[in-house]
């Protein structure tokens, strides 16, 4: 049988212990993550994260993500020199082949979900 689950409220939910921001491009970036699901296939993840100010590299070569920003303040720097601000409410989409830049204002917490191609 399957069944469906809830989650708490997405700003209380435990994440675990902040971990150094590999991808930093300020330094002294801290994150943490909590996968919430997980398909059976693999191709899809849904989880919340979090990550202190500064500015940090992002890659989605192999995935597209769509993104709920739960609270915080972000300005997305797109290859091409476009910038976007992105806050609290608000929803983004990074396709496929998205590569560019993500800067933190504030602590930033969103809800993820992360959707890779079939083999």
């Amino acid at each position: 049988m399957t069944h469906f689950q809830t989650f708490a409220h997405l700003s209380t939910i435990d994440l675990g212990a902040p971990r150094p921001k590999p991808t930093t491009l300020t330094g002294n970036q801290f994150e943490a993550s909590v996968a919430l699901f997980k398909s059976n296939d693999g191709l899809m993840e849904i989880g919340v994260w979090e990550c202190t100010p500064g500015r940090f590299t992002a890659v989605r070569d192999t995935m597209s993500e769509t993104c709920h920003i739960v609270s915080g303040h972000v300005t997305l720097h797109g290859p091409e020199g476009r910038a976007q601000e992105v806050r609290a409410g608000e929803v983004l989409v990074l396709p496929k082949g998205w590569r560019g830049e993500w800067e933190l204002h504030a602590t930033t917490r969103k809800l993820y979900v992360m959707h890779h191609d079939a083999a």
